[in-house]
């Protein structure tokens, strides 16, 4: 025998070996009694309910014109929604036939993964180079990763189904993922291999776990890890030490929460893990350290809401895998919250922008200690995380965060020094969004193009910031504050950095403090030259009541000023927001301006939120 031969004879026992460890770490397959012995009735019953929708219907094709709207019009909504909706579909009947074990739902699960094996790419149009897809190019995105991993999970768990009915079926779909994945992301060097966002540990995520369930070539698989654990230790790299994400929470979840996914099955597969365990608890501590109350979170960055995502099905295991107590109660907590007892597939609905097959079956196959757990809200008085330079603070009723940092971040608007404020009351009573950060709306061709900074999401002048003379900051990394001071409830920082020369900012010293009874406000500058004008931006979806000098109305609350220094007006802005921001803020947004009435180069003004 060769020594090449002995080194392929090698890796073959390996690659078996490796195999089976890691066969004993997933979940259950769909023929197991598992799935009717241990998962609660109630929660079987949703999810059997929820796939019996799908019963007989019919699977559609994506249609080539509405791919090519991204190119012609800029819309990627239209595709992505009937995209999603598809895959929707296939997870809603796979999860309803490993839960009952009848072959009910088989039929239809067949005919899905015959659908999606004849569409010519599995990713989005936004992430691709021509009006319509092409064969001869499997360009590997979230979205082509994410569904050959939605295939790899069916496969794996009703393989003796499938092969029961034709082997040629299970064995199409693994064809159809080494062609559109396996074989491609082997080969190319795609630029999100060492990216320090989102893309690179959400694809190897779905990469690992087709490595995992579908490659049989024991050279290919060996690459194929060696290549992922290098991905997975770039980002990790490159990621805050203090284990913030600059994508702010919505992205939490693809962003630390798939490099756990990643490292977690690295190791079960005998690999080096390139992150510790407690880097990665570090990690995914921000979840909770930027939780305010009532399902709201700091939506900092690119979110397209501010509520909690329903991210029981990732929490809990990750909590778990990381021993963190207070993960892992919040997941309690959002479980007993969400009653995902008796309605276990409304959450899987509401997951994202599709379910997550394997995150389901993993956190199913932990319900009883996630059952068992005592249900926490992670009310945490004071945060600091000094490399994004965000801080939060929690005192009586009331809740702010602020934040420094840059221009140049992940998913990034310009909005350093930018503050909001949440009223919190105790009782049960629903938390109530005072001083916003208004998110993102729906994603377009201008989104994540050199037009971003045009749309006024991105903008400053939309953010809880100073105008000087009109101008706005500027994006770019070098845009930045600087920290001058920090303490519990209390976070001071330099903005003149952020500003572009135009401003004439010599300095501008933000002070944002909270105390029992309010949020208050400093703001110390010195300009230039006179300006011509310095207007105060505050945010708010409450309408707000100019009632008397000094005092603005929100609801049960008031924003206070001194009316010797400032002049108030307000503008209603609901008019541009887009379908997806009216459903986050109920159809209104305002823009409440404090006007300095000097015009003199320096000065201190002061107002706040009780």
């Amino acid at each position: 025998m060769t020594q090449r031969n002995i080194f392929l004879a090698l890796l073959t026992l390996v690659g078996c070996l490796w195999s089976t460890a890691v066969s004993a770490q997933l979940p259950p397959r769909g023929a197991a009694s598992y799935w009717r012995d241990s998962i609660p009735q109630p929660m079987r019953q949703s999810y059997i309910a929820y796939g019996e929708q799908f019963l007989g219907s019919s699977w559609t094709s994506l249609p080539l014109s509405v791919f090519a709207e991204y190119k012609t019009s800029g819309n990627r909504v239209n595709y992505e929604a009937a995209s999603f909706a598809k895959r929707r579909q296939l997870a809603a009947l796979v999860m309803a036939e490993i839960i009952e074990g009848q072959g009910r739902f088989l039929p239809d699960v067949i005919n899905g993964l015959g659908s999606l094996c004849e569409e010519t790419w599995w990713g989005l149009p936004a992430h691709y180079g021509t009006k319509v897809p092409r064969t001869d190019d499997q360009n590997v995105d979230l979205f082509n990763a994410e569904t050959a991993g939605l295939l790899a999970w069916t496969v794996y768990m009703l393989r003796g189904q499938l092969d029961a009915f034709s082997p040629l079926v299970a064995q199409r779909v693994e064809a159809e993922v080494q062609r559109r994945l396996l074989v491609p992301v082997l080969k190319t060097d795609y630029w999100w291999k060492r990216a320090s966002m989102n893309w690179n540990p959400w694809i190897c995520s779905n990469w690992l776990t087709c490595v995992l369930l579908c490659e049989t070539d024991s050279v290919r698989r060996s690459e194929a890890l060696d290549q992922i654990g290098r991905c997975a230790q770039a980002f990790a790299d490159a990621y805050p030490a203090d284990g913030g994400c600059d994508e702010g929470p919505g992205y939490w979840d693809r962003a630390a929460a798939s490099l756990f996914e990643v490292v977690s099955l690295l190791e079960q597969a005998g690999c080096q893990p390139p992150v510790s365990k407690s880097r990665l608890r570090t990690m995914g501590s921000y979840v909770y350290k930027t939780y305010i109350a009532d399902d709201y979170c700091v939506n900092f960055a690119d979110a397209h809401d501010n509520r909690m995502l329903q991210q029981v099905n990732v929490l809990y295991p990750f909590g778990l895998y990381v021993d963190d107590a207070v993960m892992r109660r919040f997941a309690a907590y959002i479980a007993q919250r969400k009653d995902l007892v008796h309605h276990p597939a409304e959450l899987f609905d509401a997951s994202g922008n599709f379910p997550a097959l394997g995150r389901e079956l993993m956190m199913l196959s932990h319900i009883n200690q996630l059952l068992a757990e005592t249900p926490q809200e992670p009310l945490l008085s004071d945060v600091w995380l000094p490399d994004l330079q965000i801080m939060t603070a929690r005192r009586g009723h009331l809740f702010v965060a602020a934040k420094g940092g840059h221009n140049g971040e992940n998913h990034n608007h310009n909005d350093v020094g930018h503050f909001i404020v949440y009223a919190t009351p105790a009782g049960g009573a629903p938390a109530q969004p005072l001083i916003v950060d208004v998110g993102v709306g729906e994603y377009t061709s201008q989104t994540f193009s050199s037009g971003r900074y045009g749309i006024w999401t991105m903008q400053s002048a939309y953010h809880n910031l100073p105008l000087i003379n009109g101008i706005g900051q500027h994006d770019g990394s070098q845009y930045a504050a600087r920290v001058v001071r920090h303490a519990p409830g209390l976070l001071e920082l330099e903005l003149a950095g952020a500003y572009p020369e135009e401003a004439g900012v010599g300095s501008w010293r933000r002070m944002v403090s909270i105390s029992r009874r309010a949020v208050t406000v400093s703001e110390a500058y010195s300009l230039r030259q006179n300006p011509q004008s310095i207007c105060l931006v505050l945010m708010t979806p409450v309408e707000p009541q100019l009632l008397k000098q000094g005092c603005i109305q929100l609801a049960d609350h008031t924003v206070s000023y001194d009316p010797r220094q400032l002049t108030a007006s307000t503008e209603d802005v609901s008019q541009l927001l887009d379908p997806l921001l009216q459903r986050v803020w109920g159809g209104h947004m305002y823009r409440i301006l404090l006007t300095v009435r000097s015009a003199a180069r320096s000065g201190r003004v002061k107002y706040s939120v009780s």
